[in-house]
């Protein structure tokens, strides 16, 4: 999946998997973690936030199920 460098001191770039609703977070502590059954909407407006991370904490972590992209 591609992701898309962002601003943010936090996250490092966010990418989106249309087809299955994943989107993938990359961390800047070096972590990468897929987020599913994430709205298209949800990821439009992640990238168009003024805060990527606050938008992360309220919107996404703990609303969506998730797994390290390097665990099986």
């Amino acid at each position: 999946m591609k992701r898309q460098p962002v601003e943010s001191a936090s996250i490092a770039s966010i990418g989106y998997d249309a087809a299955v609703g994943t989107l993938e977070v990359e961390f800047r502590s070096g972590g990468v973690y897929h987020y599913y059954a994430v709205p298209r909407e949800v990821h439009r407006a992640f990238l168009a936030a003024d805060s990527h991370g606050r938008f992360f904490r309220t919107s996404i972590r703990d609303r969506y199920p998730c797994r390290r992209a390097d665990q099986p």
